[in-house]
């Protein structure tokens, strides 16, 4: 088969999706204490290592294809690719895969600073496998909320272009149920240094983002007229959002942020990104303000809560996933002068497919989530020890640091964990061995702790 010019927009757009996986991890590894830096990098980039090859063995075929009762697709029908040998096939497999990837380093936010990189290695494939697939399937691969699904039958099938219920709400829930098994970090709501020690590189991971967005959301266009609402919406949304949300700070803080641009111009693409295909630019415009508020007044929740959402996952993604999702049923534009929703005269039918699906997604993923976290934590632990979390998980996990400082420090050194907890400095080290005396850093942070 010829390669073609919609062939190479997929591969295109693909790329495009892959690349906000790095691009998240600027953004996360910014929002979090400079301690924490790499660990939250690499929480991402594990993630395009367990979801590449989970998807090639079997994740692609348990979201497509034949299933069980329409929740999931049959993971042996296609185990490693088998029989998918059409460009077209293998290309859809890739540009999926990208989602799949990012919806699970998505959740990687909300635990920061505390999570065991073991512990997170083992959650990647499985709440994929368990959690990611299956809704997939039941959205996008032809099960429970497609056209010929029992919901879908029932109510109408439900909107989701891109992944508002699929990637969005699916991970916001899994955030928030992950927080409440975990629990909170030390010191959270008391600490002053739990705070973003790299702004530029939050605003660095959020253009990175927006750019990548537009084959998030545009990968799927079949025509150039939708293609253009696509580009445009995702676009105008992010863009009202980012003011809504500054707005809020204004009025509410006294003093806009940079930290809150970036985060109204995802909670705006968020808020898109179910709805990208099917509201006007007008209405994508109205989306992105609603979102941008909420979100900007939702983040705030989680210290009159208690809950230690680090990086504000819940308060982004699951609250601007259920209010992109839900506005369909208000704004979704009529197909062929048919349908649409409440204020487009379309009744109620769209509005009650928005929330079936919202509220099936949230049961399904709380649930799986929770067995899945608590299996792991019960038995190999979720969390690093309090020792390990004062010295930094980029040190007790990963022996190294994301900054030098002055010289004689250890970033990006090799230096055992029991020596950073003791005080022990390289320099003493040598003493002991022998080695003639050197002045050397003391082997704890100094910055960002």
């Amino acid at each position: 088969m010829e390669l073609t010019a919609g062939h190479v927009w997929i591969m295109v757009s693909a790329a495009l999706v892959l690349f906000m996986t790095p691009g998240l991890a600027f953004f996360y590894g910014g929002m979090t204490r400079a301690k924490a830096a790499l660990n939250m990098m690499m929480m991402s980039f594990i993630s395009i290592g367990m979801v590449g090859v989970v998807w090639v063995l079997w994740g692609a075929s348990m979201s497509s294809g034949e299933g069980f009762f329409q929740i999931v697709g049959n993971p042996f029908a296609t185990f490693g690719l088998e029989g998918i040998d059409t460009p077209d096939g293998l290309i859809k497999v890739g540009y999926a895969a990208t989602f799949a990837i990012i919806t699970v380093a998505l959740i990687s936010g909300a635990i920061a600073d505390r999570a065991k990189f073991g512990a997170w290695s083992v959650f990647v494939p499985v709440w994929v496998t368990l959690v990611y697939c299956p809704l997939a399937y039941m959205v996008w691969g032809g099960g429970l909320f497609g056209p010929e699904g029992a919901v879908g039958q029932a109510l109408g099938p439900a909107i989701d272009f891109a992944g508002g219920t699929v990637v969005h709400i699916n991970a916001g829930v899994a955030a928030l149920v992950l927080v409440l098994i975990i629990g909170n970090r030390k010191g959270f709501g008391k600490d002053p240094n739990h705070r973003p020690h790299n702004i530029p590189f939050v605003m660095l991971g959020a253009a990175i983002l927006w750019f990548g967005w537009f084959g998030f959301n545009g990968g799927a266009a079949t025509t150039a007229e939708q293609g253009g609402l696509i580009w445009v919406n995702t676009l105008a949304a992010p863009a009202a959002a980012m003011l809504g949300w500054l707005v809020t700070e204004r009025i509410r803080d006294g003093h806009p942020t940079s930290l809150g641009a970036a985060s109204g111009v995802v909670a705006g693409l968020v808020a898109i990104t179910p709805a990208c295909a099917n509201v006007s630019p007008v209405g994508a415009l109205g989306l992105g303000i609603v979102a941008g508020v909420a979100s900007a007044l939702a983040v705030g929740l989680k210290f009159r809560w208690g809950f230690d959402d680090s990086l504000d996952v819940v308060g982004v993604h699951l609250v601007s996933g259920i209010i992109g999702t839900v506005a369909l049923g208000f704004i979704a534009l009529p197909t062929d002068g048919v349908g649409g929703g409440l204020f487009y005269g379309g009744g109620m039918t769209q509005m009650w497919a928005q929330l079936a699906a919202a509220g099936i997604a949230i049961a399904y993923s709380a649930i799986l989530t929770a067995i899945i976290a608590l299996a792991i934590h019960k038995t190999m632990g979720f969390r690093v020890s309090q020792e390990q979390e004062t010295v930094g998980v980029d040190l007790s996990l990963h022996a190294e640091t994301a900054y030098e400082f002055g010289v004689g420090g250890h970033g990006g050194s090799f230096q055992p964990l029991h020596d950073m907890i003791t005080g022990k400095t390289q320099s003493d080290a040598a003493q002991t061995s022998g080695a003639v005396k050197t002045e050397s850093a003391t082997g704890k942070e100094s910055v960002g702790a």
